[in-house]
């Protein structure tokens, strides 16, 4: 019998679907209700997922293709965390471009089902299942605000782009299963002895459409378009969450089902990690938008992501975790600045628009200080923290060539953050910004620039949860 209290909260925020979205149609003018029950819906999932299933060592469900593990568990609830704080400081902007409907929280949360399912995945079928249930969701919130051209622009291009990396990752995993005769991650590792050479190409093709997801090079080219293109809550949404379950279904690929052809797999990442490093910390210097060069950051921080998965070890995978963790806070601050710079209705995007910023706003320009220096890497922040053990890691497995590279282009990348500190405390200041902000994104700026401050005073703690990840 299946103990179903370990899939409980992905069944709990199923209903909660369906049940929004039959109130949304019999109920009329029901935004705001859908938008807090939302909330709540989320709340409750991750107060499940902790009480059921973050106490559980390793269990599987349907067939094994289903896995309950600590992994699995952290993953799940940063996730919520990201959907939750995302819907939260998306009232008022929404509100604005008179797109707060009710589809929105639907979709977001039709979203982080899929990527639930995606993190709980032990099988290819389920694993493709739920990347297309978030993806389909996605496409959707690429495109929400549809009487802006930009944003239906980038809607179309991520869907084209999407599906054509949904397709080749679709093709590796019937090769992996043409030639393994299963679809299940742990009889595929059984089954690698005598078709090694053969199932590399299915690698292949899935390392493919798993780094477009992650927006790694050379499969980034949809990112900065998408992400300026979108609302920026949805941009915010895309740089945060679907970026753990994705380096989550990354790091189950390469260490289940494929563990024994590290030797095959492991260049492919080196040079993955070390292409988006290098091209985002020097793309991103000629970009006057600021969404656009957040494009570009992200694509370097996914480089120093997967450095720690390339290193083959316990330590580089949990490095990568804590990584992706600490770049989910830091992401979370810079949107909520980004998301004050409104003046009458209108929201300001350009890095020159922070001109002077700290003339009229010195505790948003201090908090944007903070952010800057951390996502450059500067100690004592979170940002420098979270490098140094993607670092420590690649070195302790002698990749020095890798920790080069790495070192060279936060280097590189730390111009374009200083760059925007200069212009904020030392151009000419322009017209004040509203000042009239929701309390939900105060509170968020608050909150995720204190972590990333004093992050270092207890870094034991986010260690101590993330040790008991042990995937080899």
């Amino acid at each position: 019998m299946e103990n179903l209290n370990l899939v409980l909260p992905e069944i709990f925020i199923s209903l909660s679907i369906m049940f929004l979205l039959v109130l949304g149609v019999f109920k009329k003018n029901s935004s705001k209700i859908t938008f807090n029950l939302s909330l709540f819906a989320i709340l409750i999932t991750a107060i499940i997922t902790i009480n059921e299933t973050f106490s559980v060592s390793r269990e599987t469900l349907f067939n094994e293709s289903v896995v309950i593990d600590s992994m699995s568990s952290l993953m799940k609830i940063i996730t919520l965390i990201g959907g939750f704080l995302v819907l939260v400081i998306s009232s008022s902007y929404l509100k604005t471009f008179k797109i707060y409907n009710i589809e929105y929280p639907v979709l977001i949360l039709s979203s982080i089902l899929g990527m639930m399912v995606m993190i709980s995945s032990n099988d290819l079928i389920v694993f493709y299942m739920g990347l297309e249930l978030q993806s389909l969701a996605l496409y959707v919130l690429a495109t929400y605000n549809r009487d802006q051209l930009k944003s239906s622009e980038a809607g179309l291009k991520y869907f084209v782009l999407s599906a054509l990396s949904s397709g080749l990752l679709l093709y590796g995993c019937s090769l992996v299963y043409g030639f393994s005769g299963s679809t299940n991650f742990d009889i595929i590792s059984n089954q690698l002895n005598s078709n090694e050479y053969v199932l590399t190409f299915g690698i292949v093709f899935i390392l493919v459409g798993l780094a477009f997801k992650i927006s790694a090079v050379p499969f980034h080219m949809w990112a900065p378009d998408v992400y300026e293109g979108s609302p920026t809550t949805v941009t915010l949404f895309f740089t945060m969450v679907p970026k753990v379950a994705a380096l989550t279904v990354f790091i189950r690929f390469l260490y289940v089902p494929f563990l024994n052809l590290i030797d095959q797999w492991q260049m492919i990442i080196v040079f993955l990690s070390i292409a988006s490093m290098v091209f985002g910390a020097v793309a991103a210097i000629g970009q006057t938008n600021i969404k656009r060069l957040i494009a570009y950051s992200s694509i370097g921080h996914i480089g120093y992501t997967l450095a720690g998965l390339a290193t083959a070890s316990n330590e580089g995978i949990q490095s990568s975790i804590i990584y992706i963790s600490i770049y989910v806070v830091m992401n979370l601050a810079l949107f909520s600045c980004l998301l004050m710079l409104r003046r009458k209705d209108q929201y300001y995007e350009d890095i020159e628009d922070l001109s002077g910023l700290s003339k009229n706003h010195p505790l948003l320009s201090l908090c944007l200080l903070v952010i800057l220096f951390s996502l450059a890497g500067i100690p004592p922040l979170a940002g420098f923290f979270a490098k140094f053990y993607v670092f420590k890691a690649v070195l302790e497995q002698s990749m020095f060539f890798l920790a080069i590279v790495g070192l060279l282009s936060t280097v590189v990348a730390a111009f374009y953050y200083l760059r925007i500190i200069k212009i904020i405390y030392f151009d000419k200041e322009k017209d004040k910004y509203d000042t009239d902000h929701s309390l939900w994104l105060k509170f968020s700026l608050t909150v995720s620039t204190i972590l990333i401050l004093l992050y270092f005073i207890f870094p034991s703690q986010l260690i101590e949860v993330v040790s008991r990840i042990n995937i080899i």
